[in-house]
């Protein structure tokens, strides 16, 4: 028998997803026999799949001790670098602006730098976050930016902010801008792109189509000219849908493609060593913040000065 109680970071999540975190090696099937027969109990009562889990809960265990992995002595996210910009950081969240050719998270080819990978290393090593002490929960992003694509990042340093963040960008209440430089002079300084977005994921391409055609998204992209040079556009947008490429493909549809961005029309692009779109998300604005673990920074706004294409609001070529 094993018991296990409930920290703040647990709280809050039903029973099979706290275990499915808890215990990665075991399968669902077995787990679902184990709450039915009672080898696993809710302060020593009978328990159901979908029970919610409170702070101070315990939880008894009579199952095989092959599933209380011994946790490693080394963790891969210590491989990675603690090399950080940071935009804020609190107790509860940090704001981080990610480099480009940075990935977010690893994948299967490139797994031992990201950027989550540094921001634990990061927690780590101020002893804000310790795996050991920790039942299923580790630091998370909130929002995600192409490994091409520089720009802040929200992360979150505990469970109950990382939930209330995650609502706050599914209720569109975190406004999101970019800065992209393109091809060409805008005739309509600013205006509001609205389409259907069909995505092709043996290409990664996306296309723009009809609103409501088959097999789309809406999208809908804001988009402002704050400064012309050289025959170049510095042009602000705010997602006010979060589509893949989506400002890409709504730039390219004005025939103004991303500086940088072959996929969609553009032409190769360099400068000062960087290469690629040049896209940047550059601020983030927090609003209905009210009555959250982060209502003090409702309202606030955290920006991004100077960007490998833009200096200040001004082209930087």
């Amino acid at each position: 028998m094993r018991e296990l109680t409930i920290n703040k970071n647990d709280a809050g999540q039903r029973l099979d997803k706290f275990l499915s975190k808890k215990f990665r090696t075991m399968p669902k099937s077995l787990m679902y026999k184990y709450i039915r027969i009672k080898c696993i109990k809710l302060n020593g009562k009978k328990c159901r799949i979908d029970d919610m889990l409170r702070e101070n809960d315990v939880l008894t265990f009579y199952i095989k001790d092959e599933f209380f992995e011994a946790q490693p002595e080394r963790y891969d996210f210590m491989k990675a670098p603690i090399k950080l910009d940071i935009v804020y950081e609190d107790e509860n969240i940090m704001l981080i602006d990610k480099p480009q050719g940075l990935l977010v998270h690893p994948d299967k080819e490139y797994h031992f730098d990201s950027l989550i990978a540094r921001v634990k290393h990061y927690l780590y090593d101020k002893g804000e976050y310790n795996p050991k002490a920790e039942n299923s929960f580790s630091p998370a992003t909130v929002n995600r930016i192409d490994r091409n694509t520089g720009g802040i990042v929200i992360a979150a340093k505990n469970s109950e902010s990382l939930k209330t963040l995650n609502l706050l960008m599914k209720e569109r209440k975190i406004e999101k801008y970019y800065l992209c430089l393109c091809e060409g002079i805008f005739k309509q300084k600013e205006g509001l792109v609205q389409s259907g977005l069909r995505k092709n994921e043996k290409s990664n391409t996306v296309t723009k189509v009809k609103i409501g055609a088959e097999g789309s998204k809406e999208s809908a992209t804001k988009y402002k000219v704050i400064d012309e040079k050289n025959g170049y556009s510095l042009v602000e947008c705010q997602l006010l849908t979060g589509r893949t490429h989506q400002i890409r493909v709504h730039m390219a549809s004005l025939k103004h493609p991303l500086a940088g961005d072959t996929k969609y029309g553009g032409k190769a692009f360099k400068i000062h060593g960087n290469v690629g779109q040049a896209l940047y998300s550059y601020k983030l604005k927090f609003t209905g913040c009210e009555g959250t673990a982060v209502e003090y920074i409702n309202g606030k706004e955290f920006e991004v000065k100077n960007i490998w294409f833009a200096k200040n609001g001004q082209i930087s070529i």
